[in-house]
Order: C-alpha cells, then sequence, then structure tokens
C-alpha cells in the first residue's frame, strides 16, 4: 500500500506559547514529520512566539533538541533537519502588553499570499489579548485561522464568555477548537466504518446493540498538573470533551455529506439527547499510593480535595436510535494500563440452536485508539476437534501496524492531522462554539449535583481497574466492563 501525501498550500504558522511544553512534545516534532512527509511547501514558515528573550537561531536549536527528544528522526533522511530548522523564526512577545507585536507584524508582513494560521497554545485567559492585538497590529485578515487548546472554558458561563470574547475578533469558520482525539486514525475510522460498510449500519441502534463501552484509562497520576488537575477533575479534564466526542462519532446520525458543518451538526445532536444522568449512575474515585508513588491527595498537595481522578458513568439517549441502550463511559488515572476503546456490544442472538451447553455469546466490534491503533470484531465459531458443537469467541483482527506494514509508521500523530486540516480550512475534526456550549449545559448539572450532595470519590488502588462502585455499576445490569488489560 503507499500513502498518499498531498502537499498543502504555503502557510505561516505563528505558535502562541512555542517554547512551551506542548510546543516541544508534540507541534514541533509532527511540523517536522510532515515536512519531510513532503507537505510542508518551500515558502512556508513556522514562527516561535513566547515570553522567552531568544533569537532565531536559539530557537531553531530550542526545536532541534526538541525533534531529537521526542521524534529522533523516525521517517526522515539524514540532514533533514538542517532544512526544516531554515523555515522557523522566532519573535519574544508580550501577550498581555505591546513588546514584540510590531516586530511580529513587519515579519507576517513578509509573507503574502499564504494562508495565515494562529496557534494559541496558551492559557484560556491570554486567547481574548492575543485576538485582540493580532487585529490591533493588522496581522490577521479576514482568511486567518486560529487554533485554541483546551480547556475551553471550565463551565458553560465561562465557555460562552470565552467564545463571546474570540467572536468580538473572529469569525465561526475562523475559529479551530482543537481536541486530539479526533484526530486519531481510528476515530475518523470509526466513521469509515459506519457509513461505508453496509454491513454495519443497519445493525447501529437499539434493536441489535446491547450496550457500548468508552474507556480512556492511563497508568501515569496528575504528575506537574497538579494544581490545574484539582480545580478540574476527570469530568472536566476528560469526560465533557474527550469522551463526549468519542461518543457523538459513535451515536450520531450519518450526516447528509462528509461536510464539516453536518457532521458537527448530528454530533451536536447526540449531545442535546442526553438524559440527565442519575446520582446513583456516577462513581467518582481517587487513586490511593503504591510504593514511593503518593496518592491523589498528597499529588495535588490538597489533603482535604474532593475531586476525581477517576469517574464512571452510564447515560442515555433519547432518540429513535439509541432508546433503551446504555452507554458506559469511565476514565481515570493511575488505573491498570494505558488504553483507550470503544467497545459496541452486541444482543445475544434470540434463541440459541446448540443448546445451554454452548454457552452464552454475542459480538463485540472494539475500536482500540491507544496503543495499537485497530479495531476487532468478535465472532463465535464451532471449536475445532471433534466432541460435538462447542463454541468459541474469536477476533477478525485489524491492527493498523499489520494491516498497512511500512505504511503504518507513515500514518501521521493526531496533532500532524489536526494542524494540516487548518491550513486546508478543514473544520470537520474540530468542535464547533455551540457544540462546546452544549457539552457543558449538561456537565454543569451533574457537578452541581455532587457538590450540593457533598459526595466524595472512593479511593481505588493505584494498578487496578478503578472503584468496586464502578464494577457495581455494570453488574448491577447484569453486565460487565471489558477487562483494562496490560
Amino acid at each position: 500500500m503507499v500513502s498518499r501525501v498531498i502537499p498543502v498550500e504555503p502557510f505561516d504558522l505563528v505558535i502562541f506559547g512555542g517554547t512551551g511544553d506542548l510546543a516541544r512534545r508534540k507541534i514541533l516534532p509532527g511540523l517536522y514529520r510532515r515536512f519531510c512527509s513532503g507537505q510542508m511547501g518551500e515558502d512556508s514558515r513556522v514562527i516561535g512566539a513566547a515570553r522567552a528573550e531568544m533569537d532565531a537561531e536559539g530557537y531553531r536549536q530550542f526545536v532541534r533538541e526538541a525533534i531529537d527528544e521526542f521524534d529522533a528522526g523516525r521517517t526522515c533522511e539524514v540532514g533533514t533537519i538542517d532544512a526544516f530548522l531554515k523555515r522557523l523564526d522566532y519573535v519574544t512577545v508580550d501577550a498581555l502588553g505591546k513588546d514584540g507585536w510590531p516586530d511580529l507584524a513587519k515579519l507576517m508582513g513578509e509573507g503574502t499570499g499564504r494562508v495565515r494560521a494562529y496557534y494559541f497554545s496558551v492559557a484560556p485567559s491570554l486567547f481574548g489579548a492575543l485576538a485582540e492585538r493580532l487585529h490591533t497590529y493588522g496581522i490577521a485578515d479576514e482568511d486567518a485561522r486560529i487554533v485554541v487548546e483546551k480547556p475551553f472554558g471550565r463551565d458553560e458561563a465561562s465557555a460562552c464568555a470565552l467564545n463571546g470574547v474570540l467572536a468580538e475578533h473572529f469569525d465561526e469558520s475562523q475559529i479551530y477548537r482543537i481536541d486530539h482525539y479526533l484526530g486519531k486514525e481510528t476515530v475518523q475510522n470509526l466513521m469509515a466504518v459506519r457509513f461505508g460498510n453496509m454491513l454495519f449500519e443497519p445493525l447501529w441502534n437499539s434493536q441489535y446493540v446491547d450496550h457500548i463501552q468508552i474507556t480512556v484509562a492511563e497508568t501515569v497520576g496528575v504528575g506537574g498538573r497538579g494544581e490545574y488537575y484539582d480545580k478540574s477533575g476527570a469530568m472536566r479534564d476528560m469526560m465533557q470533551n474527550h469522551l463526549m466526542q468519542l461518543l457523538c462519532l459513535i451515536a450520531m446520525e450519518p450526516p447528509a455529506k462528509f461536510d464539516p458543518d453536518a457532521v458537527r451538526d448530528e454530533k451536536l445532536k447526540v449531545i442535546r439527547a442526553l438524559d440527565e444522568v442519575e446520582p446513583r449512575d456516577i462513581v467518582r474515585g481517587q487513586y490511593e499510593a503504591e510504593g514511593d508513588k503518593p496518592d491523589y491527595r498528597t499529588h495535588v498537595e490538597n489533603p482535604e480535595s474532593t475531586t476525581e481522578s477517576f469517574i464512571a458513568m452510564k447515560v442515555h439517549l433519547s432518540n429513535w436510535r439509541w432508546a433503551g441502550t446504555p452507554f458506559y463511559l469511565r476514565t481515570g488515572k493511575r488505573l491498570r494500563a494505558r488504553t483507550s476503546e470503544i467497545a459496541v456490544v452486541f444482543k445475544e442472538t434470540p434463541h440459541s440452536i446448540f443448546g445451554p451447553e454452548a454457552g452464552r455469546h454475542r459480538n463485540i466490534l472494539t475500536i482500540r485508539l491507544q496503543p495499537n491503533e485497530g479495531m476487532d470484531l468478535g465472532v463465535t465459531i464451532k471449536e475445532p476437534g471433534p466432541g460435538g458443537m462447542r463454541l468459541v469467541d474469536v477476533p477478525l483482527d485489524m491492527t493498523f501496524a499489520d494491516a498497512l506494514g511500512p505504511d503504518a509508521e507513515d500514518v501521521p500523530d493526531a496533532y500532524e492531522r489536526l494542524i494540516m486540516d487548518v491550513i486546508r480550512g478543514n473544520q470537520t475534526l474540530f468542535m464547533r462554539g455551540d457544540e462546546v456550549e452544549a457539552a457543558w449545559a449538561w456537565t454543569d448539572p451533574i457537578i452541581a449535583g455532587w457538590e450540593k450532595r457533598g459526595d466524595k470519590p472512593e479511593p481505588y488502588e493505584s494498578g487496578s481497574s478503578g472503584p468496586e462502585d464502578a464494577l457495581a455499576l455494570m453488574h448491577r445490569d447484569g453486565r460487565r466492563w471489558r477487562e483494562i488489560r496490560i
């Protein structure tokens, strides 16, 4: 299989927060890989902008070290990095003041006839100041694009306020709210599997699907994000955005066409169809200490913290397609393994002709987002050998690394793909403002509910599958969570 790489038109990409952790780990190495693949034309430029005092040559050295650490030239020829570094420049800019903005305006004035994109890899509190100054100094025209990172608000009111600030300076068609989960190859393949195969879509409803599980598990704790995380928790940090987006893609109706607004219209309908969640259908937890690794409260330096590092929920959609089919969502830190997957669990056959001794069997479609991106469909077959009809479940496995061979190494990671979509002007995989606000409108009452009740998270053992009550959430319905595999 030959990978087809389509070059994008010449562009200038300014990364505000260009010396930050996200730029160093993801954005800059990702751009380097796209350069190696031939997607960055001769005239394209990447401009770092941050408070750090640094000249262009110093920034190039900074980027070289970042690539050496986080990419190590996996797909690039020897010497390619020097050609990439020539495309880089840097300006010291004060986001809240005037320093550096005339220099940036002069630098941007040198590039005409190109796409202009501005990546706000900074705290949301700076979004408004950056948007205002881009227009004050004439740097952003009507065709410019801005990329904003989560968290996009911490509740509906703050999300609406942020949307309002950006709308003062940019049209909705210019704003790209990035959720890197939507850039994963498997997430996009989910749409291809659903809407490109007659095999699945007729079965994609409550008549045939028993339930759906969405799991995003991490082995790490809160790390150096303790102060931020303790104000957010798993609900705000993961459930309201990442898992919500996966739920939308798995549950939405077929859009009329693969068009940004058509897709996002259907996702918005899913969010608005979500029922209120009963308190008994919510489980929150905090991880305990493990060896020399501290427990959650010690990690965030807040011994009285009631913030959750784990959350599991059962949710329902009030629409014709999914009425009566529960969706079980869970995410947490310090769990047994790092894994993200969606499992569509189909109902059992209405009648087994093989008798009770054949056991209970059902088909499960599993979409693996990480690690080992791919899909498998569990089917029931006869166990080989004599001795009667003994049934076993086996997977029809499609792991990208196996199916695509050497080309699997060239599959862009999430940030690479999404940044190139920004340059192309394709908003399909980015959240729209009303979508973000609707997600918060559903989330806010849930958080307010447990705060009013004074609910406290349940301790759970690090390296486990989460709190015991999360297992009971499924057991009382006669179901089980899929095992979080190492």
